[in-house]
């Protein structure tokens, strides 16, 4: 056996990180391996693409899928983030384009979210359930560890940035009428979206460090000296919001703490509240898959591409 100091690489689970729209692969990402893995919740929107970056471990996977398949209200949030746990992640670093709902936020900026405000309706948003409650704080939805991870990766890219705003999270698929972006301008969210704060809930449910950069690429529709929002606007500056994104995330994944501070992979501890005898055997074998209960058996993961 070999002794001496280990890499970072060694020391570390992989670190997870999310691509939205325009985001579809991490660029420097090398030695990729396409992951398959099936979940209790069903299949991931893609493959995983396991690989490192720069020594770092790292797991990438594309929300909406390749060829951006799924709306936002269709992305299978359970199964994405049930994956990552299965392939030993422990912190998630999610990527969003987002609408500005505030002046100094313009498009192109990044904004590293502390808060959520969540607007959405009838998506499942909790592994909980079936005979199983669980309850879980989330008054601070934001990893403080990554949070302040993304903040120094966007000092040291010198990229124009915003240190904390709050998210609206909107149903989506279509972009706000007028009344409902002054409606969430005077709720004091920074930026509106369609998918981090579901990702948020689960990422915490399960024990996972989670942060968000948020990609401005439009003033939403409240602004009079701005026409409203267009795919074909978005899409214009997402592609140049991507190369900076990629910048800041390499320079995040090779800061992240070996040992983080928070207290986030603690959340499960207390959360469920129902009896162990009382919950059902397949209610069981979910939460099993997650580790929120003693495992019955081991995650199905295959390598390669076919699914």
């Amino acid at each position: 056996m070999k002794t001496g100091r280990k890499r970072k690489s060694e020391e570390m689970a992989p670190i997870g990180v999310i691509g939205g729209s325009g985001l579809y692969q991490l660029k420097g990402l090398s030695d990729l391996v396409p992951t398959v893995v099936e979940t209790p919740w069903g299949q991931p929107s893609d493959p995983y693409m396991t690989g490192s970056l720069g020594g770092v471990p790292v797991v990438f996977l594309s929300r909406h899928g390749s060829g951006h398949r799924y709306l936002p209200g269709e992305v299978n949030y359970r199964a994405n983030i049930a994956g990552f746990v299965a392939l030993g992640v422990k912190r998630i670093l999610s990527v969003s384009a987002v609408g500005s709902l505030r002046e100094d936020i313009v498009p192109g900026d990044m904004v590293v979210i502390d808060q959520f405000i969540d607007g959405t309706r009838g998506r499942p948003s909790t592994f909980y359930g079936q005979g199983a409650v669980g309850h879980t704080a989330f008054a601070h939805p934001i990893c403080p560890d990554l949070a302040q991870t993304l903040i120094g990766a966007c000092r040291t890219a010198g990229v124009r940035h915003h240190v904390k705003g709050t998210y609206y999270c909107m149903e989506g698929p279509a972009f706000s009428t007028q009344a409902e972006s002054f409606l969430y301008r005077q709720f004091g969210a920074h930026v509106i979206g369609m998918t981090n704060v579901t990702e948020a809930r689960l990422a915490r449910e399960a024990g996972l460090c989670y942060a968000t950069l948020a990609l401005s690429t439009d003033f939403d529709c409240w602004h009079p000296d701005h026409d409203a929002v267009t795919v074909s606007e978005v899409l214009a500056v997402i592609s140049k919001n991507v190369e900076n994104a990629n910048r800041i995330l390499e320079h995040a994944l090779s800061s992240v703490r070996s040992q983080p501070s928070c207290s986030c992979q603690e959340a499960p501890r207390h959360a469920l509240i129902t009896h162990r005898d009382m919950i059902p055997p397949a209610t069981r074998e979910r939460l099993s898959f997650l580790g929120l209960l003693p495992k019955d058996g081991e995650a199905s993961v295959s390598h390669g591409g076919k699914q």
